[in-house]
């Protein structure tokens, strides 16, 4: 082979030798030393995001550089593999990988001046292609650039290179082998690669079920693939109009070739050749708006996919293997949970009202980290001009984080006030322990261990509903969702370890900056994403231990080995002890407290815990809950705009915007629960709800010093209430909250009431005739009231008085007497 390919390059360059000064026995030893072994490398295939239902797997969205679609040669029509050969090759079977005929005639053609001319065979043009291949995978463009124009010049040197590699690869392989790669490679137009994929694009059919006369017109595409493709049918040369004329005439010779070689009967070739040409041309699916409303899960998974290290070491490499690489990417939703979800956002939440809403639902696996839904409101597209059109469109994920193609997040609301609970609980407070809930403009310094403590003058925080109390425990709190009684529970503890206790349930910034932890973030104002509190709300259900979001199940590369998808990552975020008692206050969230509605409206019912979340002005509204197995956060938020955009009074079609969460939470996880079924929480411990329990002391009638000095010493927190109504001396403890005789929490908060002295107890004026008691109650308003009696010494005496005797009361208050009279008879 070796000695006819001398020969053949002699001849064959000879007149370029000529004007080059080499000899033709250089010709022959540069032909020698020639690389005569080319790696076929992986070539560049579509990867596919599925989703599997019923065990079957159900494909969202393809994504791809170049169209194709590997298959084998047993799966391509006879007729296009005869095609290809009496077209491009006809003496395929017998060279060796250089057809002498053709070489001489096109390098004689180009040498001379008579213009590019083929001539290559089958195997070369497969060479020629797998270079340009090896280049397309080069990210770097100048590289890339270089790269093909050295493998597509038009030279001596390069023909030479490209006929010693063709030797080469028909040692390696066989004919059937060589056609197959060629089949699977060449371009047929555009971003169309291979006979499956070609046959798809233009015919709408596979490449198995060509027809004669589609497989002669795709192998004449191969020729000239932009002059001869089928897809612009407004194409004054080669379009409908004239029934594509140019690929009908590289059609029909192809047809003689196979029939002039015997691979055609006549009465075939005479049917093929009086068919029309009719493509059918389907564009393929590709990019995440092809998944519907399973969309904006899909673009997260693609943004995984860019920064997980299994596809390459930076975003670009990754992105562009993906898109090359031909994988198969198995992902971890759940249809049933997604469809659920879909069809509550749609029902409850309209695409565009008279403000910017959007509205979201993320549901987590618990214990795995598996996301198993992600919906908006929105329509998915990542194409500006569709986005100009309403804002009903959109390309960002409100699911997610910033850099995971997500917004830049939206306030919790009071869902946050979980990790406030949770760092309480490991401090060793319990949850029926109370602090210091009055409301008021300056709150104090706060501990805060990173930068030393903290005040917030002027931060005066209201109750959503205005509750009254001024002494909640941390259960009323977490159960009404009371503002001031977290803050006072804030106050006993530190604002920095109450942001590590949110980031160890993996809570972040969506935007990536550093969560803020200054007194109002206790009531959830830093910016999150809806994925980061589902996330953080499983590892609460979870028992305290919280799993990294993953959405990849399996990954299978293009030559069907499996690929070690990310893997989810557990931590302890607190003790289980710490996570039972979280869990004991959130389930009375959902059966007694803010979320009730949300709990009332699912089933099955399964134990589950909740907490909800508003912010001001209802700008967005949360519930946010889980079972044992599934934690789900949905909620309505203003995309865009003032927070008075929205409040209570605006109402959807579906009912007022405000509560459309504790329309949409249930129809999700009443599918979940349904499915997934649910444990009971591990039972909270004495001392985690009740915590040490100490006698409040009768410090009445004290001093505030000493009272102070004698409720701290028993392992209270004193807080001055102010004064009050007593008729004990001035400036003395009128009374506690807790009373005397009540047990609290040891490290509970007392709050302790001044007597202002207004008050006197009164006198028992009961036997007294009513003078007598009118000139006992002087400084009273006395009025009667008579009682028929027997008895003749309670004849016109007092017998009972209200309020009793002994009952401190304010001078001018109502007293009332109860006088004896006797009948007329007695």
């Amino acid at each position: 082979m070796s000695a006819v390919a001398g020969v053949l390059v002699t001849v064959a360059v000879t007149p370029a030798l000529a004007v080059s000064g080499m000899t033709a026995t250089n010709t022959i030893n540069v032909f020698e030393s020639l690389p005569n072994y080319l790696t076929v490398d992986q070539l560049s295939q579509k990867s596919t995001i599925y989703v599997v239902a019923d065990g079957a797997p159900f494909a969202l969205a393809s994504f791809y550089d170049q169209n194709r679609v590997e298959v084998p040669v047993e799966s391509m029509s006879q007729y296009v593999q005869d095609a290809a050969v009496a077209g491009e090759d006809p003496r395929f079977e017998l060279h060796g990988g250089v057809d002498l005929q053709g070489t001489i005639r096109g390098a004689l053609s180009t040498v001379t001046g008579g213009g590019t001319q083929g001539g290559s065979s089958i195997t070369q043009q497969y060479v020629k292609n797998v270079l340009v291949q090896k280049c397309e995978v080069l990210t770097e463009q100048k590289k890339l650039d270089a790269c093909y124009d050295e493998a597509t010049e038009t030279s001596p040197e390069r023909k030479l290179k490209e006929m010693r590699l063709a030797i080469g690869v028909e040692k390696e392989y066989s004919k059937l082998e060589i056609l197959q790669g060629y089949l699977n490679i060449t371009l047929f137009g555009g971003s169309v690669y291979g006979i499956e994929a070609a046959a798809g694009y233009y015919f709408n059919t596979t490449a198995a079920n060509l027809t004669l006369s589609q497989s002669a017109s795709l192998i004449a595409i191969v020729n000239n693939p932009e002059k001869f493709r089928l897809d612009k049918p407004d194409s004054e040369a080669n379009g409908a109009a004239n029934g594509y004329a140019a690929n009908k005439e590289r059609r029909d010779y192809i047809l003689g070739e196979m029939l002039q070689y015997k691979k055609v009967t006549q009465e075939d070739y005479d049917a093929a050749l009086a068919a029309p040409i009719e493509p059918a041309i389907t564009e393929p699916s590709t990019g995440c708006q092809t998944a519907g409303g399973s969309a904006y899960f899909c673009d997260y998974v693609t943004h995984v996919l860019k920064s997980d290290p299994t596809f390459g070491e930076d975003e670009d490499t990754r992105m562009t293997n993906f898109r090359r690489g031909g994988y198969d990417i198995y992902t971890t939703l759940d249809m049933d949970l997604q469809m659920a979800s879909e069809a509550t956002l749609a029902e409850n939440v309209p695409q565009v009202d008279d403000w910017d809403v959007g509205a979201v639902a993320t549901s987590v696996q618990v214990g795995t980290g598996r996301v198993l839904a992600m919906a908006q409101n929105k329509t998915y597209s990542q194409d500006p001009e569709v986005q100009a059109t309403g804002a009903q469109y959109s390309g960002i994920n409100y699911n997610t984080d910033y850099d995971q193609g997500g917004s830049g997040g939206f306030q919790p609301g009071s869902t946050y006030k979980v990790f406030t609970l949770a760092e309480w609980l490991k401090e060793g407070h319990a949850l029926n322990e109370r602090v210091d809930s009055a409301r008021k403009s300056d709150w104090g310094t706060f501990q805060d261990y990173c930068d030393g403590p903290q005040s917030y003058p002027g931060y005066n925080p209201k109750n959503d509903a205005n509750e009254p109390g001024t002494n909640y425990t941390a259960l009323q709190s977490t159960i009404d969702s009371i503002n001031t009684g977290f803050i006072g529970m804030a106050k006993k503890l530190d604002l920095c370890k109450i942001r590590d206790t949110a980031e160890s349930f993996g809570v972040h910034r969506a935007d990536g900056d550093e969560l803020e932890k200054g007194a109002s973030s206790v009531l959830g104002t830093n910016e999150i994403a809806p994925l980061t509190m589902a996330v953080a709300f499983a590892g609460i259900a979870n028992k305290g231990t919280t799993c990294s979001a993953v959405v990849i199940d399996r990954i299978v590369g293009p030559d069907d080995t499996e690929i070690a998808p990310p893997a989810s990552n557990c931590k302890e975020s607190v003790e289980p002890s710490v996570a039972a008692g979280m869990a004991y206050a959130m389930k009375r969230v959902l059966t007694e407290g803010s979320a009730t509605q949300s709990y009332d409206s699912t089933y099955p019912k399964v134990p589950m815990i909740g907490k909800t979340g508003t912010t001001d002005g209802a700008k967005d509204t949360w519930m946010t809950g889980a079972s044992s197995k599934v934690a789900t956060v949905v909620g309505v938020v203003t995309v865009s705009g003032e927070a008075n955009q929205r409040n209570r009074d605006f109402a959807f079609e579906s009912g007022s915007a405000a509560t459309a969460r504790h329309r949409m939470w249930p129809e999700i996880m009443s599918v979940a629960n349904a499915k997934y079924g649910g444990d009971e929480f591990s039972e909270a411990s004495t001392n985690v709800i009740q915590g040490a329990q100490v006698p409040v002391p009768d410090v009445r009638g004290q001093s505030m010093a000493d009272a102070q000095a004698a409720l701290e010493g028993a392992g209270f927190e004193v807080v001055d209430g102010g004064v009050t109504d007593s008729e004990l001396p001035a400036g003395t403890v009128a009374r506690t909250d807790p009373g005397t005789g009540a047990s609290a929490s040891n490290g509970a908060t007392v709050t302790v009431y001044s007597s202002n002295g207004s008050q006197i107890l009164l006198p028992d004026v009961t036997g007294q005739s009513v003078e007598q008691a009118r000139g006992t109650l002087s400084g009273f308003t006395v009025t009667t009231t008579d009682q028929a009696v027997t008895d003749p010494a309670q004849n016109n005496k007092v017998i009972a008085m209200t309020p009793t005797a002994g009952t401190a009361a304010t001078q001018g208050s109502a007293v009332t007497l109860v006088v004896g009279k006797m009948g007329a008879a007695g």
